[in-house]
């Protein structure tokens, strides 16, 4: 248990510290945000800022997990080793995108089928590899079933699990990416998140199927390969994102960039694949599902219509067009986050007390 309070104090300072070190980096290089004309005006005052934040959190994670593991005398875990892969792959992405759009001036970035088939490549070498490598229970990191609070129904197989996997990584990671448009909103929501992760990884650990011997209602046990060492991931990232909010709050000093917002989504997903919740975490993260269900909303509409339901979308611009202030809007959003939290934690609970 004290990895994942070394994970997380460490994960905390190395972005504390680390963070205002790489914005005098990226400044003096002049890797400056790139602000659309289409966005709204009062966002114009932000061109310049550093960009591509999300490297520090990346390696604060990184860096506080084998630390911690350090710390504690114990060895790594495949599973844990796969979420933080997963999250590198997808940052690595990002950051290509990040470095197209402040080099060649480009404001899209990656062309997007370059972009799609990075996010394949990392995906599917994620998915693949879950479901290897199993332990001395035969548990793989993965289940080829589909999951809400444990696994559930019959087997999927392998290539239907890819495919579901992808959907899901290309799908979290991009809702998160549409949320990073207010200073801190994506980070503090993930911060949040990862905390109930840490929470979840705790507890399945402590009512591990691996211990049924020991607990008073085995029926209700986890089938989930290392519960443990997620949790000292998602305590990592919860505390190298709060970090990294100190320089990322309004005013911001530094943004994530598509580095950090890519990354986030797809070791979000992870944690939610290996720690068999691939449902729940879209009550879970529902702001990010909410944002994203605004633009596939807008661009239905107007392709239909050719009317607007919102003044703009993502969705958190709509209410900057109706006069609420950059902070109101963040404060708000988050604390619809932090309801989802607590829905989907108790939900989680529930299930478990059901079969107590």
């Amino acid at each position: 248990m004290n990895q994942i309070l070394f994970s997380g104090v460490i994960g905390l300072f190395l972005t504390l510290v680390g963070t205002p070190l790489l914005i005098k980096l990226l400044a003096r290089k002049g890797y400056g945000q790139f602000i659309r004309d289409d966005g709204p005006r009062e966002h114009l005052s932000k061109r310049g800022t550093p960009t591509m934040g999300g490297i520090a959190f990346i390696f604060a994670t990184v860096a506080a997990y084998f630390l911690s593991k350090v710390i504690a005398g114990k060895p790594p875990s495949f599973s844990g080793l796969l979420v933080l892969g997963l999250m590198v792959g997808m940052g690595l992405v990002g950051f290509l995108d990040d470095y197209i759009k402040i080099v060649k001036r480009r404001s899209l970035g990656l062309r997007a089928k370059a972009k799609m088939a990075g996010q394949l490549i990392v995906g599917i070498s994620f998915a693949v590899l879950a479901l290897m490598f199993p332990d001395s229970r035969g548990n793989t990191p993965a289940s080829t079933k589909l999951s809400f609070i444990t696994d559930f129904g019959w087997s999927i197989g392998p290539v239907l699990f890819v495919i579901w996997a992808l959907f899901m990584i290309l799908a979290m990671s991009n809702g998160v990416n549409l949320t990073d448009g207010l200073d801190g909103l994506a980070t503090g929501a993930s911060v949040l998140v990862f905390g109930a992760y840490t929470f979840i990884g705790v507890w399945q650990y402590q009512e591990s199927c691996a211990n049924a011997q020991t607990l008073t209602n085995p029926a209700a046990c986890y089938e989930v390969r290392d519960p443990l060492d997620l949790a000292v991931v998602a305590s990592a990232l919860m505390g190298a994102c709060l970090g990294f909010l100190w320089w990322n709050t309004s005013p911001a000093k530094i943004f994530m960039g598509d580095t950090g917002s890519l990354a986030l989504g797809g070791v979000l997903t992870g944690l939610a694949i290996l720690s068999r919740t691939e449902l729940l975490v879209a009550i879970m993260g529902g702001l990010f599902v909410l944002i994203t269900m605004s633009v596939v909303i807008q661009v239905g509409s107007f392709r239909l219509t050719g009317k607007r339901v919102f003044r703009m979308a993502p969705l958190q611009h709509h209410f900057e067009l109706k006069g609420w202030s950059e902070v109101l809007v963040v404060v708000r959003f988050w604390i619809i986050q932090g309801i989802c939290v607590i829905v989907g934690l108790g939900l989680f609970y529930a299930g478990w007390a059901a079969e107590k």
